[in-house]
């Protein structure tokens, strides 16, 4: 594609921000529509985690650590561009701790982290002793576990919004309260751009990064995309002294992100904020668009809490939130274009992994999209692959282990 076509990107969130900034930083004329306020749909309702440590050998893994190495980079790139006067992304390399109360979870966990290191993963076991040492406050039950030195956290809405910031300086044109309802098609029927609720936008391409509403976009455009919401809920506790250090979470996390299934599904994922607050996941379940808070889904995620950290009993909650992933049934980014629909790319699908891995794929879509060399193998985030009619399989580290 010629560089300095007209590209239109639909959704302001971190995705859409990453690809807005790396097309318009290559030379592209880029703009970003949004019917709501930038970065605040999805990205507002997450916790930033840019983690290696929940994803098993694989492209997703492939993907993450190419984003962890550019978000250390865009932390200071971003911190140059915009000035002091800027927010922070608070890029934070704090790194995380997965821990396991039995002997199956942690034969499960060991086998886990060594697939991973043979990836380039820094994974340590650490023993009863080693974990208190990271985490003081831990529960009597904990076994053991393995630290990640390489998790990290950015302040999710801090950073889409820095991203778009940069996208404007490199002349991308960022219009929120814009909402796309058809497509404009050219002299033959051709994608030519896209018809919103304030007027045609012209482009000669159309990129969907509207996270969990992808599907409604794609249908709007004349395509199809199987992303449908997950919903997740957090905890969040009045401001306390720091005694949580890391990103600690328990041995079921990995599965709970992995499962295809629509049930609720609740793990223990605890961490301290810069402000003093604590933040508790986290659940995942497959409910539509609804936005209703389930008290009982709350009362799961703090009674897993506390087994990790029994102090957390006397915790006060000052509020709670919810938010929806865009889900994919392989657990894989859309990240390429439409085979059957010329002109229209994807941005899409990473359920809760798309802060951490939106730099990687706002520079694997423009690669594409601009005939350029990509740093990953694109295939594996096709939209026709196999794996998006197929859900995948994936056994908990107890359910490993007795195989």
């Amino acid at each position: 594609m010629d560089v300095a076509a007209d590209v239109v990107i639909v959704g302001a969130g971190i995705v859409g921000a990453a690809c807005a900034r790396a097309l318009a930083r290559a030379g592209a004329r880029v703009t970003v529509l949004d019917r709501g306020a930038a970065a605040a749909a999805t990205s507002a309702h997450g916790e930033g985690n840019l983690l290696v440590s929940d994803k098993g050998p694989g492209p997703e893994l492939e993907l993450a650590q190419v984003s962890l190495r550019r978000w250390v980079e865009l932390a200071q790139e971003l911190a140059d561009e915009l000035g002091p006067r800027f927010p922070s992304i608070e890029h934070d390399a704090k790194g995380g701790l997965v821990v396991v109360t039995s002997g199956d979870g942690l034969t499960g966990l060991r086998r886990f982290a060594a697939a991973q290191r043979a990836c380039g993963v820094e994974a340590v076991e650490v023993s009863v002793d080693g974990a208190r040492r990271l985490e003081p406050d831990l529960a009597p039950g904990v076994l053991g576990g393995v630290h990640y030195p390489q998790d990290a956290q950015v302040q999710p809405v801090a950073a889409a919004e820095a991203l778009l910031a940069s996208a404007r300086r490199a002349g991308a044109d960022v219009r929120t309260g814009v909402e796309v309802t058809g497509p404009l098609l050219g002299a033959d029927g051709e994608l030519a751009g896209v018809v919103t609720s304030r007027g045609e936008v012209p482009a000669g391409a159309v990129v969907v990064a509207a996270g969990p509403w992808s599907a409604e976009v794609a249908e709007r455009l004349g395509a199809r995309v199987p992303v449908r919401p997950r919903r997740g809920m957090v905890l969040v506790t009045t401001p306390m002294p720091q005694r949580i250090r890391h990103k600690v979470y328990d041995g079921d996390y990995f599965a709970a992100t992995q499962s295809a299934g629509a049930e609720l599904q609740t793990s223990a994922v605890i961490e301290s904020t810069r402000g003093g607050t604590v933040l508790i996941g986290s659940s995942r379940e497959q409910v539509g668009f609804d936005d209703r808070l389930r008290t009982e889904v709350l009362a799961q995620m703090a009674r897993r809490a506390v087994a990790v950290f029994p102090f957390l009993a006397r915790a006060n909650v000052m509020r709670s939130y919810l938010g929806f992933r865009p889900y994919l049934p392989d657990h894989l980014p859309v990240v390429g274009p439409d085979p059957a629909r010329p002109g229209l790319w994807f941005a899409t699908g990473h359920e809760g992994a798309g802060v951490g891995l939106a730099p990687a794929t706002g520079d694997l879509l423009a690669a594409q999209l601009l005939g350029l060399e990509t740093s990953v193998d694109p295939r594996p985030y096709a939209v026709d692959r196999p794996g998006l009619a197929e859900p995948r399989p994936v056994l908990t580290p107890t359910e490993e282990a007795r195989r």
